[in-house]
């Protein structure tokens, strides 16, 4: 009797993206918006849709070496940019073991640096051009963290 062995293709046991694959679209992610491109203006530059390069930044669509390798070409990273700040949890969810798991791995908190919102914050502060205005605007910030009492760790 011969077992066919239905391929997971890197997925979790529950079917959902490989935390790996989620972590290098988030990395994706966050140098295209570091850089100001739409996903549209990202796949333009490589011939994709920008619903293909939606499914990468999700993990959804797994990223090959070959299409890795242009999007750091087109993002002016190295590819291990790609890889940098990976928890230990989310490398121990590499395909090889998951191949064996039988259990979902721990959800990933999501950094706040990551999140879009402060992308977007962090851009448009640093277009204030008179660095006098830029400070006060920091100290504002800073003021209304500490008064509503926002010092939290999201």
């Amino acid at each position: 009797m011969q077992v066919t062995r239905q391929s997971t293709r890197g997925r979790t046991p529950g079917g959902h993206p490989n935390p790996i694959d989620v972590h290098v679209g988030s990395r994706l992610r966050l140098r295209r918006t570091l850089l100001g491109l739409s996903q549209e203006d990202l796949g333009d530059a490589l011939g994709l849709t920008f619903q293909q390069i939606q499914k990468y930044e999700r993990g959804a669509n797994r990223i090959g070496a070959s299409r890795l390798f242009d999007l750091a070409r087109a993002l002016e990273v190295p590819v291990e940019y790609f890889y940098d700040e990976m928890p230990y949890e989310v490398m121990a969810a590499s395909p090889r073991h998951m191949a064996h798991a039988t259990e979902e791995p721990p959800e990933q908190r999501i950094d706040p640096m990551n999140k879009r919102e402060t992308l977007d914050l962090v851009r448009t502060y640093y277009r204030i051009g008179d660095p006098n205005v830029r400070k006060r605007v920091y100290e504002l910030a800073r003021a209304l963290a500490i008064h509503t009492g926002s010092r939290r760790q999201d």
